[in-house]
């Protein structure tokens, strides 16, 4: 029987990680992966993947790379360290509603990929971001291997996530 307070997997949105321990009184870094990296801690308490764990969240202050907070419950480097890793996650009804051509990560994985012409190209695996713009990790059957598309409006000029398709028109030699 499942918890009615925490909501199914597919309602859930990583908002941020752990990465690692800051200093020896318990404080943890953090990557946030808010558009708005600070806002973050107004989605306290975040849970981890399953919803099963629930931690409460307030940032200190912007480190490189992130920033140092408090999760409560965690006083010494170990404990902080022992969370080194533990992705964090909001319910999706606590996220603002966003433009008709945003889109979270979360709802583009898994999702059929098909050129202009409706032939299907593959899944999408996940979203990346190497510092220029996000590319969409393809897989599938006809692919030889794992084909980086760019999530721009002229490689993917439509998404219909009701539907659950990306229509792509892809660069030319890329599949």
């Amino acid at each position: 029987m499942s918890d009615p307070q925490t909501p199914p997997a597919n309602d859930l949105i990583c908002v941020g990680a752990i990465a690692g321990s800051y200093g020896i009184r318990g404080e943890v870094r953090l990557k946030s992966f808010c558009a708005i990296p600070d806002e973050i801690e107004h989605y306290s308490p975040l849970s981890n993947e399953d919803g099963s764990q629930h931690f409460s969240l307030s940032l200190i202050r912007a480190v490189k790379g992130g920033f140092t907070g408090r999760i409560g419950g965690v006083d010494t480097k170990e404990q902080a360290d022992a969370l080194k890793g533990l992705r964090l996650f909001t319910s999706r009804d606590q996220l603002p509603n966003l433009p008709s051509d945003e889109y979270y990560h979360a709802d583009l994985i898994g999702v059929a990929v098909y050129d202009t012409g409706g032939a299907l190209l593959g899944r999408v695996k996940s979203v990346q971001n190497h510092g220029a713009s996000d590319l969409l990790e393809l897989q599938g059957e006809g692919l030889k291997g794992t084909v980086f598309l760019p999530f721009t409006l002229a490689a993917v000029p439509t998404v219909d996530l009701e539907q659950g398709r990306i229509i792509a028109d892809p660069p030319e030699g890329l599949f």
